[in-house]
């Protein structure tokens, strides 16, 4: 071994297949081959006590762990290469890997092996036919449960017993109900819960902030910030109609970058972007129509509200009551996670058609009868003339108009207007096809997002530059169909954001007084409707913060319910000071944020899917988008080129991509697909068909219902706990365990199960978005 350089070779470190491998690797090198001295072959397995750099040995500089030696007879090298082939393959299963490493002689290596040959597939060669074209399993049998049973044998009782048999059979094998942990504990001490979150939370304040100067933070930003900002416009658009402009697009904005930037700052869970939302709006809308049919100051009532409001929610957080939140089962998380979907989708697509309304489709238009076409400016009759002699404004330094002496067959559309002329002819009212633009505009922009999406699974360019594709996705479509537009040149309609900074009131100062306006019964009685939209806040912010903390976004640092309760609160009373909309988590934003954060291993070998590694958990990003939300009024002049069916591409993405995930969904797609064809769900094998579909058919039906309401008065009575009592006639226990595997269930007993049911309702505010 003298002659074994322990530096690479140059060859070694050139090699680009390096990258692809991940850190801290160890090589596993068989050598096999026929020589002339040995009449019987001679097997040796080799475990290094540290892994060592073997020269060239390898193809690339990684330090050597194992080594398979086969040597034999001339004549059967064909032999010893297919051997050699099988134990390469056992070192690449993590549990013989494992079984390598902790093995102490022959019979624990054969004992992985038996166990490695319990799960492999096996192709017969005159069953395989070259041209067809095997794909790989769409799920692999699960290397954890595979470890736990081995596990049992590892102390001396590996050999003969290691073959599955010390653990449930496939059929015996019971979901493991989602873990919440400490964060929904009921401490019952006084702020327990919140003690728990800022001391769970402290430790990472340091990483929150420099762990988001990454550049897929930058991709998060732009998408965020876009989705933020058309959101406010609506809101506060609507806002300002229902409010009589006591709240309006300028306060939309203000209030969004001051609740945002606070809570990305101070929040137990930064990942959550907040908003306002529909049963907000349209409880402020008929708070306003109280106030004004019983004279009370509308505003003053407002800040009393939320003073009450926020010391209720303070009473919650002191008490721990956000630990109901652990009773939340799949059902209900899906059918409130659904619902707010399936609003962003319809409104995105019924304020696209709404374009064809204002420039509709010229289905007249017959190219035969182009000459017939034809608008001319007629001249007003002189009395009308005379009257615009004397109104038209002219410089000081030149000479008064005559209307009468105009050449009106040469003026523009909008110079005959203004000069009192009248538009004659059938071609007048033309406008170019706008809602074909407009559509193409918005479905380009979501096709074009999803495509570069899935870009870096396609074959062209190197991996980091498609990475680097699908991060920008939704940057690079707006970018694009921004530029077509203003290649078009047409009048799409575009981004209008105010560019003044005072109330949109006149008269409506920044600060609201709580005294003088109202007689003192309105400060207590103001409890009342306070209760209702604590209830409100409470259940839409939890629930949201459950949706975003699930464990399959295997976030690491944890969240903090009762801290995000806190400032949410603490929010309420400051927005009602200021005269602000209230705040509370946006679920459809706060996902796409999680999926514009998400990483993956980047040292995948050719061919294989990179492993989803979690979520970039951090506060940058967050804050930025708000910081850029509050300073929109600077930059209108860059925002005004922004055509609103873009930015309705982005919401239909938003609803579509947040889709994505939801047992509920996967479920449905069950109703169109023959059983040979399904994807192999772990539900499947325990639960019958028939009863995934009736509870499916429940869901949908709930669903129904909860879609009905949001566009009724009835929205206002979000949100409701109703106990779902009616499929545990249909299910057992059993089955619904199975079916909500990944959420806790309240059960008692053991065939009776309790499920809590939300009424979601999100109002007139989605709709118009």
């Amino acid at each position: 071994m003298n002659d074994i350089a322990d530096a690479p070779s140059p060859d070694q470190l050139r090699n680009k297949f390096m990258k692809k491998i991940p850190r801290d690797a160890e090589a596993s090198n068989v050598l096999v081959g026929e020589v002339d001295f040995l009449n019987k072959p001679f097997v040796a397995f080799v475990r290094l006590a540290q892994a060592t750099t073997l020269g060239g040995l390898t193809e690339v500089p990684v330090p050597t762990r194992f080594l398979f030696i086969l040597l034999g007879p001339q004549g059967k090298a064909k032999s010893y290469n297919e051997i050699g082939r099988a134990i390469a393959t056992l070192m690449v299963d993590d549990l013989f890997s494992d079984v390598a490493y902790k093995a102490r002689d022959r019979e624990d290596l054969i004992a992985g092996i038996d166990e490695f040959l319990d799960e492999v597939i096996v192709l017969p060669p005159g069953e395989w036919d070259p041209k067809i074209r095997i794909e790989p399993p769409k799920k692999v049998p699960s290397a954890e449960k595979r470890k736990s049973v081995f596990s049992l044998n590892e102390v001396g009782l590996m050999n003969g017993t290691a073959g599955g048999g010390g653990g449930l059979s496939e059929d015996e094998e019971m979901p493991v109900q989602h873990e919440l942990g400490e964060e929904l504990a009921f401490t019952g001490r006084f702020c327990g819960g919140l003690y728990l979150d800022i001391k769970r939370k402290l430790p990472w304040l340091l990483s929150d902030f420099y762990e988001g100067f990454h550049i897929q933070s930058i991709s998060a930003v732009l998408f965020i910030y876009l989705g933020c900002i058309t959101n406010a416009i609506t809101f506060g658009g609507l806002l300002g109609d229902a409010t009589d402009n006591y709240q309006g697009v300028m306060e939309s904005f203000l209030g969004t970058a001051l609740a945002g930037t606070v809570f990305c700052l101070f929040g137990g869970q930064p990942l959550i972007i907040l908003s306002s939302t529909g049963p907000i709006l349209i409880f402020e809308k008929l708070l306003f129509e109280f106030s004004k049919n019983n004279g009370i100051d509308y505003m003053e009532l407002r800040l009393w509200i939320g003073i009450h409001s926020c010391l209720q929610c303070f009473i919650l957080v002191a008490s721990d009551a956000s630990y109901i939140i652990k009773y939340m089962t799949r059902f209900t998380e899906e059918g409130f996670s659904s619902l707010i979907s399936f609003i962003f989708i319809s409104d995105a697509i019924k304020k696209m058609v709404g374009s064809f309304k204002y420039y509709p489709i010229n289905t007249d238009f017959k190219p035969d009868y182009v000459t017939t076409f034809k608008c001319e400016c007629l001249a007003p009759d002189p009395m009308t003339a005379m009257i615009f002699n004397g109104l038209i404004p002219m410089p000081d330094n030149s000479s008064s108009l005559n209307v009468t002496a105009l050449d009106w067959s040469q003026l523009s559309k909008k110079e005959c207007l203004k000069y009192g002329g009248s538009l004659v002819g059938n071609s007048c009212k033309y406008v170019p096809d706008l809602a074909l633009v407009s559509f193409i505009l918005f479905f380009g922009t979501y096709s074009m997002t999803v495509s570069l999406k899935k870009f870096k699974f396609s074959r062209y360019f190197p991996t980091k530059l498609r990475k680097l594709i699908s991060d920008f996705s939704i940057f690079m479509s707006i970018m694009t169909f921004v530029g077509l537009d203003m290649l078009l040149g047409l009048k799409t309609p575009k981004l209008i954001v105010p560019t003044e900074f005072k109330p949109t009131r006149p008269g409506r100062g920044w600060l609201v007084m709580p005294f003088g306006k109202n007689p003192w019964w309105v400060y207590v009685a103001s409890f009342v409707p306070a209760l209702l939209v604590t209830i409100l806040i409470f259940m839409d912010q939890q629930i949201s913060a459950v949706i975003v903390n699930r464990k399959e976004n295997k976030l690491k640092k944890g969240c903090g319910y009762h801290l995000d309760l806190f400032w949410v609160g603490v929010l309420m009373a400051a927005c009602s000071f200021l005269g602000l909309p209230w705040y509370v988590a946006a679920t459809v934003i706060s996902i796409a944020h999680i999926d514009s954060l998400k990483m993956e291993s980047e040292s995948s070998a050719p061919g294989e899917q990179p492993q989803f590694l979690g979520v970039r958990e951090q506060r940058v990003t967050g804050i930025l988008v708000f910081v850029l939300t509050g300073v929109s009024i600077f930059l209108a002049p860059v925002l005004k080129f922004i055509p609103m069916p873009v930015l309705y591409g982005v919401f239909l993405y938003m609803g579509v991509a947040s889709l994505s995930g939801i047992q509920f969904w996967d479920r449905i797609k069950l109703f169109m697909m023959p059983s040979k064809h399904q994807p192999d769900f772990s539900f499947l094998r325990h639960v019958p068909l028939r009863r995934v579909h009736l509870f499916t058919l429940i869901q949908i039906m709930c669903l129904a219902v909860l879609w009905v309401l949001k566009s009724t008065f009835l929205a206002i009575i979000f949100p409701v706990m109703v106990c779902a009592k009616c499929y545990t006639i249909c299910l057992t226990s059993s089955h619904l365990k199975k079916l909500q595997v990944k959420c806790s269930i309240c059960s008692y007993g053991k065939n009776h199960a309790v499920d809590l049911v939300l009424i979601i309702t999100k109002g007139e505010h989605y709709r118009t978005v």
